[in-house]
């Protein structure tokens, strides 16, 4: 860290060039936003699953995108663009499914938070630090393995490519910045 500053007010920055206040903000709005990846259930094939709705074994070797385009387009688009108004509450109150292109917050999600979101549902961020908010989003961590939630999250990550945030960085930086503090879990957590 280099401390900045010509005034009784000192300024501090991050060494990759990015204020703190600057980042402060941005973690608050992330907690502010937590939908990232709300999404609505979509119908299960029933010949890839087995009676109790696990993945069967012939199919933990699909990848990222082919479980993207098998479950979340039906909520978050074809290519990650969302639901229009997407952090505007529809009527029964839940956030429609966000945009995971780039174009909406989940790049502001460090890897952990969004793992938890997919394999446990968007209701792990329901509470009262958040009393307005109210996920659609499914659990799927009894439908995909730990494997195959990191892949599929790692597809959405690269629907960012060439993306940048509005101080110049690329989103996949700073997103990967973000989650060094809460990283994808190991198999097993």
């Amino acid at each position: 860290m280099e401390k900045v500053g010509a005034s009784s007010a000192t300024r501090v920055t991050c060494s990759i060039g990015v204020k703190i206040g600057k980042l402060a903000a941005v973690l608050a709005l992330a907690l502010l936003a937590l939908g990232a990846l709300t999404a609505c259930p979509s119908a299960t094939d029933d010949t890839d699953a087995t009676p109790d709705n696990r993945v069967s074994p012939t199919t933990t070797s699909r990848t990222g995108q082919d479980i993207f385009t098998s479950t979340c387009t039906a909520c978050h688009g074809d290519t990650g663009q969302g639901q229009p108004n997407w952090h505007i509450p529809k009527e029964d109150g839940t956030l429609p499914a966000p945009p995971l292109n780039g174009e909406g917050h989940t790049w502001h999600h460090p890897d952990g938070f969004l793992y938890r979101v997919v394999s446990q549902g968007g209701r792990i961020q329901e509470g009262p630090s958040v009393p307005d908010f109210k996920s659609g989003m499914p659990a799927f961590g009894d439908t995909f393995s730990h494997d195959e939630i990191i892949d599929v999250l790692t597809y959405v990550k690269s629907l960012w490519s060439g993306k940048t945030s509005r101080s110049g960085l690329s989103i996949s930086e700073s997103q990967a910045f973000v989650s060094e503090g809460d990283p994808f879990p190991d198999s097993g957590n």
